[in-house]
């Protein structure tokens, strides 16, 4: 038997059959210690395995690289946490790989942006996140609306990038509720890149510790924050399944239903006050109005 197996081995050698070593390690732990795993290693992970994996990146080498500084990816926490709460995202799918696109994105910036190699593994997010986090670091993006639209930009390059290697790669087109869920996300990038540069003095957001919240667009557009993302989300995919918006919508119009839908959860997070419980139920109609 022990013979049979060694030979089965070498054939396999031979054949470049063999798996690799170490891939079966490829975890969250060893993806945010080594910042090398590849968007199709990270499509293999779970979304709570994702989850730990963003832990970890954030408590490891971003901490490294800005101590003191809020974890830069806590609203991208809120979005994995919400899909792990619906199920979404399997391995293979549409939704896991765009989303992995992001997570490969923030890993390989951080590569970059520590010096461990340059290698972007094609993904244009990469860079965008190295520029991001040697920017913050050093102290030019002290200036919120300037912060939000360095954000926005690299997570929207990664994000784009997913989408390439979902739909063109691996032929794998988004559902219509998808599709719409996505058309959310893409109005929540925009948000961030159109910030008013005239608020900044009384709402930075590009320096370490927490930020001044002074509008709802503060709170619901602070990726250090992840509650604003999952609950949106929430929001989101309502619309998305049912199309409550029935199609195109105004922009203004869509900012108006995140509010009234998250109202709650921005009066507690903002005045600390439970007087308004977290989680009130608002129906579409009329946070839609």
């Amino acid at each position: 038997m022990r013979v049979a197996a060694v030979a089965l081995s070498l054939c396999l050698l031979c054949l470049g059959l063999a798996p690799t070593a170490g891939a079966e390690s490829r975890d969250p732990a060893y993806c945010a210690r080594a910042l090398d795993c590849t968007l199709h290693d990270i499509d293999r992970m779970s979304m709570a395995d994702r989850l730990s994996f963003v832990h970890r990146l954030s408590a490891g080498p971003a901490a490294e690289l800005l101590p003191g500084y809020a974890p830069r990816w806590r609203n991208i926490e809120g979005i994995i946490a919400f899909f792990a709460d619906r199920d979404l995202g399997a391995p293979g799918t549409w939704v896991s790989y765009v989303d992995a696109g992001i997570l490969e994105g923030i890993e390989r910036g951080l590569a970059i942006a520590l010096g461990r190699g340059d290698d972007t593994f094609g993904n244009p997010g990469s860079q965008l996140w190295a520029r991001y986090l040697l920017l913050l670091r050093d102290g030019e993006l002290a200036d919120r609306s300037v912060h939000d639209r360095a954000w926005s930009e690299a997570e929207q390059a990664a994000t784009e990038h997913g989408v390439r290697v979902a739909e063109q790669v691996h032929g794998i087109a988004p559902t219509g509720v998808e599709e719409r869920f996505f058309a959310y996300s893409e109005f929540y990038r925009w948000v961030l890149r159109s910030r008013p540069a005239v608020v900044d003095p009384v709402s930075p957001g590009g320096q370490s510790g927490e930020q001044r919240q002074v509008t709802f667009v503060d709170w619901f557009t602070d990726v250090t924050n992840p509650t604003p993302a999952h609950k949106g989300a929430e929001l989101a995919m309502s619309l998305a399944e049912f199309d409550a918006l029935g199609g195109s919508v105004s922009g203004l119009a869509l900012l108006h239903a995140y509010a009234r839908y998250l109202c709650a959860d921005y009066l507690a997070d903002t005045t600390r006050s439970t007087a308004v419980p977290r989680g009130t139920t608002v129906d579409l109609r009329e946070a839609t109005r």
